[in-house]
């Protein structure tokens, strides 16, 4: 199985906003195209780490998480990420929300 982890505080530690350049730098759009949409159809899994990170607002996560359940159907979003985020375990609930809530 071809394994590749990131780290979102590699991104930013304070990713913020839906679309780049509009909301800032560090975008939920900028982080998918960058990262997710690039290793997806190479890995098997894809672990996310969301350890060390100030803050992942909403719209960071839906437009990053919710955006590739858009993009690609959502039971294979969910197959293939896997979240770490020993700082605030909460969050990947919310993720998992992001990606079951996503429309196509």
């Amino acid at each position: 199985m071809k394994t590749k982890t990131i780290k979102v505080s590699d991104f930013s530690q304070t990713p913020k906003g839906r679309f780049y350049p509009k909301d800032g730098l560090y975008t939920g759009d900028k982080f998918r195209k960058d990262y997710l949409e690039k290793d997806f159809d190479e890995y098997d899994k894809i672990i996310v780490d969301l350890d060390d990170l100030y803050g992942c607002p909403s719209s960071f996560r839906e437009e990053a998480f919710g955006g590739l359940a858009r993009i690609y159907p959502i039971k294979d979003v969910l197959k293939k990420l896997e979240f770490i985020c020993t700082d605030e375990p909460p969050l990947i609930d919310e993720i998992h929300s992001d990606i079951l809530e996503a429309r196509k």
